[in-house]
């Protein structure tokens, strides 16, 4: 057994010159140092929907994600050592603004930012309201220019305010107030528009809902409104009947310009009738792409004879509902006194179908002014 206990202690004694010579003359082995290269670093892209391809060198796994999304989406989502291509894909920017965003890459205990750049469509650069234009054979009966100093509410003696509850129509989410509730505005003036503003106040999210005093049979009507962005918002330019006794749609209700903004920039206009609406599926409407309407105004109109609705935007006619000449007010219930309506609305039925981001509050409608012509 002797023999075996000098063994083992030639063994500690062997252990021990070898730590003793890593402390005091070698040097440790240090693993090597993730590394990443990504060409191009950069990627710059016009306004149309584009997919860029990056070629990324990495000595081990790495990971890659997007800042924003909702318009820009790499795949694939991480690899391993080696040379790889990533893609980016860019959906089209109508803005109306310059959209910037990073792409950061993940790899070790380190990180690498790939700066993304999106141009604008001039298209959508905000547009100013055009000058006063008569409509032929027609001259101007009554008008808004806004032209007030600014915080002022819209003239009273013009407009009237609704007051409603959220849910009172369509499942919508906002609560109308007449103006503003607690110090919070939903209906000002400023820069020489009218302002409708959804805002949070407290848990609710308030708006306003404008009725013109005066009412009409028959005329031009138009507004040049620029629209609020984001999920949830409702915006709308309508007219609905002083005589109610027939109840909805039976009265008719007519719609100048409706938009949702999951729906971005499509705008749409219809009628409603006993024999035409959208709970049966008859609807009579016509929407339309109408580039930058969120970024700028745009002139929304519709021209009402004894022979035919026909809506315009910016001048050009998208739509027509003529009179079937039957006498029957369920196709043709359009021969009575009509009043204006400017209102914002927050989700409900339409407007909230694909859910509401509330990040886009607040949100603002701006109308620059609200005319009526008369036939001559």
């Amino acid at each position: 057994m002797r023999w075996l206990v000098c063994l083992k202690g030639l063994l500690l004694s062997l252990t021990a010159a070898t730590l003793f010579t890593a402390a005091c003359g070698s040097k440790p082995v240090v693993p090597a140092e993730a590394s990443l290269n990504v060409v191009p670093g950069a990627v710059n892209a016009s306004w149309e929907a584009v997919t860029e391809t990056l070629s990324v060198t990495a000595s081990g796994d790495w990971g890659v994600s997007s800042a924003d999304k909702d318009w820009c989406t790499v795949s694939p989502s991480g690899g391993v050592a080696g040379t790889a291509p990533v893609k980016v894909t860019l959906q089209p920017n109508r803005t109306g603004q310059i959209r910037e965003t990073t792409i950061t890459f993940r790899y070790g205990t380190k990180t690498l930012e790939v700066p993304v750049k999106q141009d604008l469509n001039v298209d959508d650069l905000p547009k100013p309201a055009p000058p006063m234009t008569i409509p032929e054979g027609y001259q101007l009966d009554w008008n808004d220019e806004f032209d007030l100093p600014d915080g002022s509410s819209p003239d009273g003696s013009m407009w009237r305010f609704e007051n409603k509850p959220a849910g009172w129509v369509n499942n919508e989410l906002q609560t109308y107030v007449g103006g503003g509730r607690n110090g919070v505005k939903t209906a000002f003036i400023e820069d020489g528009a009218l302002n409708i503003r959804a805002i949070k106040e407290g848990k609710d999210v308030i708006s306003a809902r404008m009725y013109s005093k005066k009412s009409w049979t028959y005329g031009y009507m138009e507004a040049a409104i620029w629209l609020p962005k984001g999920k949830g918002t409702w915006p709308a330019f309508w007219m609905m009947p002083d005589d109610f006794s027939r109840g909805w749609p039976g009265c008719g209700e007519i719609d100048i310009m409706e938009e949702v903004g999951y729906h971005a920039n499509y705008t749409s206009s219809s009628i409603h009738c006993k024999k035409y609406y959208h709970a049966i599926g008859t609807q009579k409407t016509h929407e339309q792409y109408t580039a930058g309407a969120e970024n700028g105004y745009h002139v929304y109109a519709v021209e009402w004879t004894p022979d035919a609705l026909m809506f315009y935007v910016d001048g050009k006619k998208h739509f027509t509902y003529s009179n079937d000449k039957a006498g029957d007010d369920d196709t043709w219930p359009f021969n009575k006194d009509f009043y204006l309506i400017l209102n914002l609305a927050w989700g409900g039925d339409w407007g909230g179908s694909q859910g509401v981001d509330e990040n886009a509050l607040p949100c603002t409608m701006k109308v620059d002014y609200v005319r009526v012509f008369k036939k001559k």
